[in-house]
């Protein structure tokens, strides 16, 4: 039998792109360090190291644009976060996502600088007045890194609560599952 939908499909994505153990090692980049890297306490699956894992996997994944598997790889060395989950978090930022998510940097950073929007006609004119990069760097570039650097870190605080709550629901739901389960055994023994 073959499963259809959307769920199937991702899983088998997944499978495909997360990087392995093996990936980790066979790395040039890595290999100074791929013994701590492929220690077993970052590969296993518990309730603290998988929330640990996806609020990095979202920190750099916002913050850092290019690279962010091996920083998140890195950076779970000493946070004793889960490296795959860490690794597959940082795919929240993509090329479909990026340029929405960059609207947001700049309203964020700039409603936190206290930076009124400028117009269109305003742009344009600061744009052929002192060139395009000028006003990127001085009217577009500081709210957006400010705005990246907040949602980087909400981004992180959000991603860790999400994931501790949904882990702690469905521990409670398997709980739940073996408890009914064995009251249904005691009641046929019976």
């Amino acid at each position: 039998m073959v499963e259809r939908g959307l769920g199937p499909r991702f899983r088998a994505w997944v499978d495909r792109n997360l990087p392995t153990r093996e990936s980790f090692e066979s790395n040039r980049w890595l290999k100074p360090i791929a013994h701590r890297i492929l220690h077993s306490s970052l590969w296993r699956m518990t309730r603290r190291s998988i929330p640990r894992g996806v609020a990095l996997g979202m920190f750099t994944g916002i913050l850092i644009p290019m690279g962010q598997i091996p920083a998140s790889a890195v950076l779970a060395l000493p946070l004793r976060a889960n490296v795959p989950a860490a690794a597959l978090t940082t795919f929240f930022t993509n090329p479909f996502t990026t340029p929405f998510l960059l609207v947001l940097y700049y309203k964020i950073g700039s409603w936190t600088l206290h930076l009124g929007g400028t117009t269109a006609a305003a742009a344009s004119t600061a744009a052929a007045d002192a060139g395009w990069l000028h006003w990127l760097a001085a009217d577009v570039g500081l709210p957006t890194a400010v705005g990246m650097a907040i949602c980087a870190v909400l981004g992180g605080v959000l991603g860790y609560c999400v994931t501790a709550l949904g882990w702690r629901l469905w521990v409670g739901r398997k709980w739940r599952k073996r408890s009914a389960e064995r009251a249904a055994r005691q009641i046929d023994a019976a």
